[in-house]
């Protein structure tokens, strides 16, 4: 018993210290619906103002997902500023023939989508990026109220190399 009680801490400091690049990664739950009006916010202190790195939305959606694109809007706010910059991106999540694109082997799946790339931050201090679905239905000028399928979305800042 005390050998394997002295071993998982072990396994498991060795598995979070393996991903070196990592400099922020969190995920907030939304409980398989995103709807049009929830903003997703992350807030990280960034005091490095020279490096540079790169920027991933990460998803995580399910076989519920019933289209092939994704609409986001991301907005970044700098710290002591209410000056946001603001990007509309369009990422693809599923193949030609329906499948969900995406790492993992359930129904559930990853996706690692670039936000941005090779950034500097300006100023030192709290930065907080808000994320929003902005998808629509063909033909519609309103928004889709609920995005069925999306399970979590997620921040992820990596050391470029």
């Amino acid at each position: 018993m005390l050998k394997s009680s002295f071993w998982f801490p072990v396994l498991v400091l060795c598995l979070c210290s393996c991903d070196k690049n990592r400099v922020f990664d969190e995920y907030k739950p939304l409980n398989g619906k995103w709807h049009k009006d929830s903003i997703v916010s992350f807030e990280f202190e960034q005091q490095d103002t020279v490096s540079k790195y790169n920027l991933f939305v990460n998803i995580r959606n399910n076989n519920d997902y019933p289209y092939s694109n994704l609409f986001l809007i991301v907005q970044m706010q700098q710290p002591g500023t209410k000056i946001t910059k603001v990007d509309t991106l369009e990422y693809q999540m599923a193949n030609p023939d329906g499948t969900l694109m995406g790492q993992g082997f359930t129904d559930v799946k990853e996706s690692k989508l670039w936000y941005k790339e090779d950034v500097s931050f300006p100023k030192r201090g709290k930065y907080i990026i808000s994320i929003r679905q902005a998808m629509r239905q063909s033909g519609k000028v309103m928004g889709v109220e609920e995005l069925e399928g999306v399970t979590e979305v997620g921040l992820r800042i990596e050391n470029k190399e």
